[in-house]
Parts: structure tokens; sequence; C-alpha cells
């Protein structure tokens, strides 16, 4: 049987690090990064499956959660957060699980990873059932935290998919869908918040936008649905609906005045 390797805590391929300049770490670090991409695109077969799985879960009222430790759980709880007001879908739609509860996004809590229930255990106290996806993340493919959960959603009929950086790990086996983005050894060898944090972001910003956008929160290439939170957004929805209909600055901001939102605003032009 062949032993599994974790290529994300195998060394470095640089060494003195100590000793170079800031020009020199900036120059290696961003040569590392510049492959990011390039592995990504290996995998966005295995990408696509899980888009169309999680459109298929949310169109029949289900919902989008990740579920990791770490970077990886905060990738997720990001992911998570920034879906409410880029798209205007409810809090609840697309949700972000970190091991250790919400004090883990600011600070490390000590072996919450290790945990052989606990992932389970706060899956259930949002309610998770057989519409849902759930999608662990872990740099490893090793987290017990995620693992467990993972393999108890199998178990209750939930369908199940992953982000991992290492090849056939026992995350990606026990996943009904798996994506690889083998992104290879840390500049600080095992330090996987760098090359596969970004690796993460990176697969996330694609299954949340491509879900949204073809959950029609996307028209043309406008965030029509985006909430107008402060005054940034406010111009932006305006210039968005100048774009769209072709009208002044003052008549489109009299659009957004009454009707709230950039959709509302353009569909109600002619009414």
């Amino acid at each position: 049987m062949n032993k599994f390797i974790k290529i994300t805590e195998q060394n470095s391929k640089y060494n003195s690090i100590e000793n170079k300049s800031i020009d020199l770490i900036l120059k290696e670090i961003n040569f590392e990064d510049n492959s990011v991409a390039q592995n990504i695109n290996k995998e966005l077969d295995s990408i696509a499956i899980v888009i169309h799985e999680a459109i298929k879960c949310l169109k029949n009222n289900g919902r989008l959660f990740y579920i990791g430790s770490g970077t990886s759980g905060r990738m997720g709880i990001l992911d998570a957060s920034e879906c409410p007001p880029t798209f205007g879908v409810d809090n609840n739609l697309v949700i972000g699980v970190i091991a250790g509860g919400d004090k883990a996004i600011r600070n490390s809590q000590e072996f919450a990873e290790d945990s052989t229930n606990q992932g389970w255990l706060d899956l259930k106290e949002k309610k998770i059932n057989q519409k849902d996806l759930v999608i662990g993340i872990a740099a490893s493919g090793t987290t017990p935290y995620v693992i467990n959960a993972i393999n108890e959603c199998n178990k209750n009929n939930i369908s199940t998919a992953c982000i991992t950086c290492n090849k056939n790990s026992p995350l990606a086996k026990v996943s009904k869908f798996a994506i690889e983005i083998i992104v290879g050894p840390e500049y600080i060898t095992g330090s996987s918040r760098m090359k596969a944090g970004t690796a993460q972001k990176m697969v996330l910003n694609m299954i949340s936008t491509s879900v949204m956008i073809k959950l029609g929160k996307v028209k043309g290439n406008l965030m029509i649905d985006m909430q107008l939170s402060n005054n940034k957004l406010i111009e932006r929805a305006i210039n968005m609906v100048i774009s769209s209909l072709n009208i002044s600055y003052s008549d489109a901001k009299k659009l957004i005045g009454k009707h709230g939102s950039v959709r509302k605003a353009i569909e109600k032009y002619n009414e």
C-alpha cells in the first residue's frame, strides 16, 4: 500500500531565506504564486462538476456549505460572507463553518481541527439536510474535523465535495466530488496559507461566482442584486443603471432612490 505523501509539507525549494534581500524574496514568492493559476487550469473540469452540483442543490432550495479549519476555514467564511452583499442573497444560502467556531476566524483555536466529531456536530447545528452541498476545504486533505464531517454527510445522503492541495488525500477519497490543486511545496516549508491558501481562494471565487451567475444574480456583467450598503455602492449602482438604460445621471439616481436596487430600477424603468 502506497504511503500518502503530503506535497504541501515537503521542503521548500528555497534555502537560507533569512539571508536574502527583500527584492529577491518578493521575486521568488511571486514566481511561486504564478504557478497557482496554471495548476488550477488543470482542474477546471473538476471545478465545473462541483459548480453544477451546487447549482442543482441551490435550485432545489438547498444551501452551499464550506467547512474547514485554520486558513482553509477562513477562506470558506470569507467567500460565504461576501455572497450576500455582492449578489443580494440570504445570509443562510452560502454558509462557512470553521473548526473552533467564530473565535477561530481571528485567533487560532488549538487542536480544534483534530476533533473527529465536532465537524458533524457543527453542521447539525445548522440543520444540515439532504438538499445541501458540503464542500470540505483542507490544504493537506487530512484534517480530521473536515474528513469526519464529510463522512457523516455521506452517511446521511448529503452531497459532498472538497478542495485540497494534495493528490489522492484521505479527504478526496471520502468526498463525492474532489478538486485537487497541486501547487507543490510552499516558499516557507509547510506554510499552506501561501500558495495553497491562494489556490483555495481562487477556486472558491470560481465556484460562488459561477453559481450566482447561473442563479440569475448577474445581468450582462453587472451585479444587479448587490446590496446598496454604502455611498460607493450606491454610486456604482447609479452607473450600472446609466450603462444599462442609457439615461442621465440624475434620472438613474432617482430610479435607484425609488427602487433601492439595480434590478428593480432596470425592470421598472418603462412601467
